[in-house]
């Protein structure tokens, strides 16, 4: 049985601090330098998400459409999203991240660029 967590969570999230990096070191696809957003929909109904991809430079980009089943964790890499156009490495962004419910959205870098590696995690901003 699972807790009643519908209504947790919001349907805008902002991600103001997107890069991901050039390059990467170790196996691929696993230590591939990437950023992620990890998102949750604690509720009873399928969330449609919309991504728009901000830059310093140019228009956005978007949307990309991700659908996460009741009840679920969902991890999108940024580097992955394809339609409508890939994200450029090497590039400053931010996301925004709706929902046609509230879910819970979290963002994640991983940045094998030396044999050291580093993971930055942190939660999205609710509006």
């Amino acid at each position: 049985m699972h807790p009643r967590l519908t209504g947790i969570g919001s349907t805008t999230w902002v991600v103001a601090d997107g890069y991901i990096p050039p390059r990467s070191s170790g196996p691929e696809p696993e230590m591939t330098s990437h950023d992620s957003i990890c998102m949750l929909n604690p509720g009873d109904s399928q969330a449609r998400v919309e991504v728009y991809v901000y830059f310093t430079d140019r228009e956005p980009a978007g949307p990309f459409l991700l659908a996460i089943a009741p009840r679920r964790a969902f991890h999108q890499r940024i580097n992955d999203l394809r339609h409508p156009e890939q994200i450029p490495v090497d590039t400053d962004y931010c996301l925004i991240v709706t929902s046609d419910v509230p879910i819970v959205v979290q963002h994640t870098r991983l940045d094998s660029r030396q044999e050291a590696n580093a993971l930055m995690s942190t939660i999205a901003f609710p509006v």
